[in-house]
């Protein structure tokens, strides 16, 4: 199940589904976070996607796309570290449903369940 561990910042503004695999943007699924990552490996790969996302800024203030191209590799490189981007982190099989809308698909009776209690 969701562990406050995998997505802390995401978990308190956003819904997180049951099995802890996504959260949800305007409707829109987003893969967490490997569960499974040492705290202290996902704070450094969460400094660098900081780090990255602030390069990909400062290349498009400047106008260098080279810089900006760099920085989006940068980005990719710290999102499959943490397990967001790449193979699946979760074992049994189940599709990656990354950027599926929720209200369709396996979730579709949690997330109309989630605008009812608003």
């Amino acid at each position: 199940m969701a562990d406050e561990r995998s997505s802390p910042t995401k978990a308190a503004h956003h819904p997180v589904t049951p099995d802890g695999r996504y959260f949800v943007v305007r409707g829109r699924l987003w893969r967490t976070s490997d569960p499974s990552l040492d705290p202290d490996e996902r704070a450094q790969m969460v400094r660098q996607l900081i780090a990255a996302r602030r390069a990909v800024a400062q290349a498009r203030r400047t106008g260098d796309m080279a810089a900006e191209d760099g920085a989006h590799a940068d980005v990719d490189q710290a999102k499959r570290a943490l397990g967001e981007r790449g193979p699946v982190w979760w074992s049994d099989g189940a599709p990656d449903l990354n950027r599926h809308m929720a209200r369709t698909g396996p979730y579709a009776q949690w997330y109309a369940d989630l605008k009812t209690d608003e």
